[in-house]
């Protein structure tokens, strides 16, 4: 790996755990401004001071949540693909940005979302492929979301079928892949055994407890994972920026589920017990 590259996924991936905590703030491309995201630099800042190692977000978001200070204490991820809610096939992903825009918006790494299955697989694996060159050639570092999603997919939560997603990932050449949590330690851990690159979990759908959003990520971890990449389940939270620096001391920490329900809620717990 090139220095630049490895200078810049060192700003992600902390050096000490090779772990990070990734806020996505992409949504309102997909399905708009929904709540959390309205400000996007009020959101951002508070993001930041809960201790996010990175954010993501398209170009033009980048430039409006550059005066708030949080994009220079976070690292930002700068997202290339897209597709709106209100399209009839949503599923199907197109790139909207170059890595030379990255590079001018000061990045540390750029995303791109494929979906397996999907019936426009073929030019999103093709697309993946050019921007995994780009990376290389500019020495940036390649985030990929891949989710099994598409008229032959029967659950795209699998074990199977999330292993494929990573796997299609690494053998792109993605530095750090992003999928879907398969429900256990064991299978999530076959998961991360047969990828070759950190894989960090996504959020999936709004949870309605935050113990059940603090458990899933204590077990990813358990299992293996480099972290996680989660969305509206931190960005709707109410206590976000508390939860972010829970999310922290689980992935960097090591803390376990009630510790951090504890500094959620404001107060230490006692391990002892």
């Amino acid at each position: 790996m090139e220095l630049g590259k490895r200078r810049r996924l060192a700003r992600i991936l902390n050096p000490q755990d090779h772990r990070t905590v990734i806020v996505p703030l992409d949504h309102g491309m997909t399905v708009g401004p929904i709540q959390g995201i309205q400000d996007i630099s009020s959101t951002v800042d508070e993001l930041s001071r809960g201790g996010a190692d990175a954010v993501i977000m398209h170009k033009g978001l980048a430039r409006s949540a550059e005066g708030c200070g949080g994009v220079s204490r976070t690292a930002l991820i700068v997202h290339l693909s897209a597709s709106t809610s209100l399209a009839p096939g949503s599923n199907t992903k197109g790139i909207v940005g170059t890595v030379d825009e990255a590079l001018r918006l000061d990045a540390d790494a750029v995303s791109i979302h494929v979906n397996i299955g999907d019936d426009n697989e073929r030019q999103m694996l093709e697309d993946a492929g050019r921007i995994a060159d780009s990376c290389d050639r500019w020495g940036m570092p390649l985030l990929m979301m891949l989710y099994a999603r598409g008229p032959r997919i029967k659950d795209s939560f699998a074990p199977e079928m999330v292993a494929h997603c990573a796997r299609v990932g690494a053998e792109l050449g993605a530095d750090l892949v992003k999928v879907s949590y398969t429900g256990s330690v064991d299978s999530f851990a076959e998961v991360v055994r047969a990828c070759s690159v950190p894989v960090v979990i996504a959020g999936g759908e709004r949870m309605d407890s935050t113990y059940a959003i603090l458990q899933m990520v204590h077990d990813a971890m358990q299992a293996g994972a480099a972290g996680l990449s989660i969305g509206r389940n931190v960005f709707q939270h109410p206590q976000r920026r508390e939860l972010v620096a829970a999310l922290g001391a689980m992935v960097h920490g090591n803390a376990g589920v009630d510790e951090a329900l504890g500094l959620v809620n404001g107060h230490a717990v006692s391990m002892a017990a």
